[in-house]
């Protein structure tokens, strides 16, 4: 593949074009961070913030981004012609590889809100092999009961929809507030997001189905998210119960629940220190360390004091002989113990 592809591309998939944003060039045998923004969205409004973040650049250095805009979300994106069908949750998720053998990325760690979080869960459940690691936020995993659907309906037939699509971004407490924050995201959706397009995407994700995903030995070949997961959710977001249902299906010797503190509907937004920090032992978990080497990041070794910050019950180890420019790293050995590096805690429920 060429040294760099850094820019916009639009990639052809079995399900129409994908337009998707590179930052850097691939490095060694690392894994592409891709990413998937929530609906009302695109990946700039959703991970803007997060990523030019100063901490967050000093990891991102080491890694290819890749950026994906769900079809038609993108700035200055066409609107679809009368009649157009948009792509099911199932084959937006069905697009991703397409993403992946173009750019010739062995797998990647997935990083997702909301919508996008459903996405990815999707695309690690089918093409398990692709991924090396989630990182879900505000991901719930129910589909819509004909109840919770009327009230949709009835909702956007009294609300805009971007005030529709605010109430599902913000807790209810920021809405109240009418911060600053919630009147820039009202402004954008509105003006950013073509409204036909975001419309047509709203519905879809409205009508998805469940995700199949069971703890493993609850039932009989139970599916499940093979690799490591990092759940986040800010505290009273209004996916806060659909991710608290996630992490109860989900293998928790290997999920990493994170519930934030004074972060609301968008901790990527509203905390993008706190989750630099978690993403940095989340990558540290897989056998990427060799960046916490850079002593302005990590101060060289990473204290175990700030390893018990993110996690406080029971812990793995993740430990692997290989460094960021090795072979994938293979999770396996479990522990008591937080110290050291190349390790990452897993829990029912941590707090930061």
């Amino acid at each position: 593949m060429p040294e760099c592809w850094d820019g916009e591309h639009d990639i052809e998939t079995p399900y129409g074009l994908l337009h998707v944003v590179i930052r850097g060039s691939p490095k060694g045998n690392r894994p592409a961070i891709l990413t998937y923004h929530d609906v009302g969205l695109n990946h700039k409004l959703c991970f803007n913030t997060f990523f030019n973040f100063e901490d967050m650049q000093e990891i991102t250095k080491h890694f290819v981004v890749c950026h994906v805009d769900a079809p038609g979300q993108q700035v200055g994106a066409s609107q679809f012609p009368q009649g157009y069908q948009f792509p099911s949750m199932e084959q937006l998720a069905a697009m991703l590889p397409s993403v992946v053998q173009h750019f010739g990325f062995k797998y990647v760690i997935g990083i997702g809100v909301g919508a996008g979080a459903y996405v990815l869960a999707k695309f690690a459940l089918i093409f398990p092999d692709l991924v090396e690691g989630l990182v879900l936020m505000n991901i719930d995993p129910n589909g819509k009961g004909w109840i919770d659907w009327a009230a949709t309906k009835l909702s956007g037939l009294t609300s805009t929809l971007p005030d529709t699509v605010l109430s599902h971004l913000f807790s209810q407490e920021e809405l109240m507030n009418n911060t600053e924050l919630v009147q820039s995201y009202r402004q954008q959706i509105g003006n950013v997001v073509n409204q036909a397009n975001l419309q047509l995407f709203w519905n879809m994700y409205n009508s998805r189905r469940d995700l199949d995903i069971n703890r493993p030995g609850t039932v009989p070949n139970a599916k499940t998210l093979r690799c490591p997961v990092m759940l986040v959710v800010g505290d009273n977001a209004p996916a806060e119960d659909g991710v608290v249902e996630c992490n109860s299906k989900l293998d928790p010797t290997t999920t990493t629940f994170l519930k934030m503190a004074d972060s609301g509907g968008l901790p990527q937004v509203t905390q993008p220190g706190k989750l630099t920090e978690a993403f940095k032992y989340f990558l540290q978990g897989m056998g990427y360390i060799a960046y916490l080497k850079d002593r302005r990041l990590s101060g060289g070794a990473v204290p175990s004091a700030s390893m018990t910050r993110l996690a406080r019950s029971r812990t793995a180890s993740l430990t692997s002989a290989s460094s960021v420019d090795g072979s994938r790293p293979q999770p396996c050995t479990h522990s008591e113990s937080a110290e050291g590096l190349g390790q990452v805690n897993h829990t029912m429920e941590v707090s930061c």
